[in-house]
């Protein structure tokens, strides 16, 4: 077979069966290649960027997925989105259809590229967001293919894949090679030991799980674990529902000071804390507060695990938990149960605020459900919502960048045709990549879409100066309406007080379409817990106070300094005649 079909059968043996992107004469062949395969699907999105969060969302529930751009102009639009992906180790493959291999080595000035072409210019930009990359040519496609894709199994990251055109049809050979790879094995019993030795000899152990557990496919090793030894469990935001809220040992989500102090009390407390994937971010983990020193805890990552301050490479995420859960005996732990998730809403008769939306979400969401959440204030009104049983929460905490969630979620259907979806976007970041609603509808994707119109950037007022600050306006419109110009079978409402939101949400229960739900509150209205956080990080902020405490992120090294025979003065007029010149 050629070059594009043997990787695209390759992709589809991992499980990606469908590839978003946009068409360019340099990536024809491999649309050929998806098209023509029985078992794949092309899904062509409005722009890259929105390309990128689709496969992004994609990956996020099916495990891996993939994006197909143009050279140049066509995978810069989609670096962002990629760069997303990257930092929360979600495994989108970038494959990029490049120019002919003639005009590459003789750098001819083809479109799409400089007039002084650098044909390797945007392969080494995606170096820097992905896990590795390869650029083929006639002597290497199919062992570089072998090679990334390895890695693409492995560390669950980002890949970048150019093949030139003339590449892409070029026959290579279909031998099989088998991209799976299994734990060292006297690293793995050195460091299931090791860590059964902290749990023995201690009084009050916590469990920690995050949002890698699911990148790596660990949740049912992971609640295996936990229900065996018998240890309170707590999660970051990002790892929201990973253990069932009434399961009789949970200690709900831990925000720091501002909510839940059992989870607070235990972390603060334990002699032994086994943290498992964990994102050490200021969103995610609610400040840099943890008092857990590197010396003192073990973590279990994707493919290595630290304990005592020594890290060990080539163990899996899976095969340490397991290896745990045979091993460990079952413990009766002290234990305080807290209260989670909001209280029962009131009969509706006011203003919608946030106060009745979140808890009337957390009555609208059921068993299995899907919930995609922008960055921003949301995700403090959804991360304190008691989740019924298997629904799945997915958010961009860390990256954060704004309209991720209106494509990721044309991905996350697109994974998962049989749940029902449910998207909770604010009007500033969907109107960023709101053309894909016109796709979602051209391909029968229908989720329940509630659109929170609060006049502008709401989190970035009370981080700025002034709530009244210009640049936080945007510009305004009828959502509702915007959601009727595409073709297709929608239902569209625009609502302002809490028995209408009660009455759109009944509505949308008995609705075989897509539901589109456009929320009014004022600019000013949000989570409580959102204008605790913020608060307090401007302030910190203000009096230069934050402090970074050592944790599991890898030792930085310090930055590089100015010369010391120049100063900043002196480095500004250098770049000043630079730009000039």
């Amino acid at each position: 077979m050629n070059t594009a079909e043997y990787l695209i059968k390759k992709l589809e043996e991992i499980g990606i069966n469908d590839f978003f992107g946009l068409p360019g004469d340099y990536n024809f062949n491999l649309l050929y290649a998806v098209e023509n395969n029985p078992n794949t699907n092309w899904i062509g999105c409005t722009n890259e960027l929105n390309a990128g969060y689709a496969a992004d969302g994609y990956a996020r529930q099916r495990g891996f997925g993939a994006i197909i751009t143009t050279y140049g102009v066509g995978e810069l639009s989609a670096i962002n989105a990629i760069a997303g992906s990257y930092a929360e180790n979600i495994p989108v493959i970038t494959i990029v259809g490049a120019p002919a291999t003639k005009c590459i080595e003789n750098k001819t000035p083809v479109h799409h590229n400089f007039y002084d072409p650098r044909p390797y210019a945007f392969e080494e930009a995606h170096k820097h967001v992905t896990a590795a990359t390869a650029f083929l040519n006639r002597d290497n496609a199919k062992l570089e293919i072998d090679r990334v894709l390895k890695v693409f199994v492995k560390e669950r990251r980002p890949v970048y894949l150019a093949i030139p055109l003339d590449i892409a049809t070029m026959e290579i050979s279909s031998r099989d090679v088998d991209y799976s790879w299994t734990s060292d094995k006297d690293t793995l019993d050195t460091v299931v030991n090791k860590i059964l030795d902290k749990i023995e000899k201690s009084e009050k152990p916590v469990i920690l799980g995050d949002s890698l557990i699911k990148r790596f496919d660990a949740r049912l090793e992971f609640r295996e674990f936990v229900e065996k030894s018998g240890i309170p469990v707590t999660n970051f935001l990002m790892g929201n529902n990973l253990i069932d809220s009434d399961y009789e040992k949970y200690l709900g989500m831990y925000y720091h000071k501002y909510r839940n102090p059992v989870a607070q009390k235990y972390l603060e407390e334990t002699d032994c804390l086994i943290a498992v994937g964990p994102i050490y971010g200021d969103l995610n983990s609610f400040g840099f507060n943890l008092p857990y020193k590197i010396n003192s805890h073990a973590a279990i990552y994707g493919t290595y695990t630290y304990v005592n301050g020594i890290k060990y490479e080539n163990v899996k995420m899976s095969d340490v938990l397991e290896g745990l859960s045979a091993k460990i005996e079952h413990k009766d732990y002290e234990f305080e149960k807290p209260v989670i998730g909001y209280e029962k809403t009131k009969i509706p008769n006011g203003k919608l605020t946030s106060e009745y939306i979140y808890p009337r979400l957390q009555e609208f969401i059921t068993d299995n459900d899907i919930v995609v959440a922008e960055t921003g204030i949301i995700p403090h009104g959804m991360c304190q919502i008691k989740f019924p049983k298997n629904v799945e929460m997915h958010t961009q905490t860390l990256w954060g960048s704004i309209g991720w969630a209106t494509p990721a979620t044309l991905g996350v259907c697109t994974a998962n045709p049989n749940s029902r979806v449910i998207l909770i976007t604010g009007e500033g970041s969907h109107q960023l990549t709101a053309m894909e609603i016109g796709n979602m509808l051209r391909r029968g994707i229908k989720p329940v879409i509630i659109v929170l119109n609060n006049g502008g950037y709401t989190i970035e007022r009370i981080l700025s100066d002034s709530p009244d600050d210009k640049f936080n306006e945007i510009m305004q419109m009828n959502y509702a309406k915007f959601a009727r110009v595409f073709e297709g079978e929608v239902w569209a409402t625009r609502v302002t007080t809490e028995d209408d939101f009660d009455k759109a949400l009944k509505v949308t229960q008995i609705m075989n379409k897509l539901c589109y739900i456009e929320i009014c509150t004022d600019k000013m209205d949000m989570p409580e817990l959102t204008r605790e956080v913020f608060g307090d990080s401007k302030s910190r902020a203000e009096k230069s106070s934050v402090t970074i405490p050592e944790t599991y992120c890898e030792v930085k090294k310090e930055p590089e300094k100015l010369s010391s025979d120049l100063n900043f003065e002196t480095h500004v007029h250098q770049s000043l005649k630079e730009f000039k010149e």
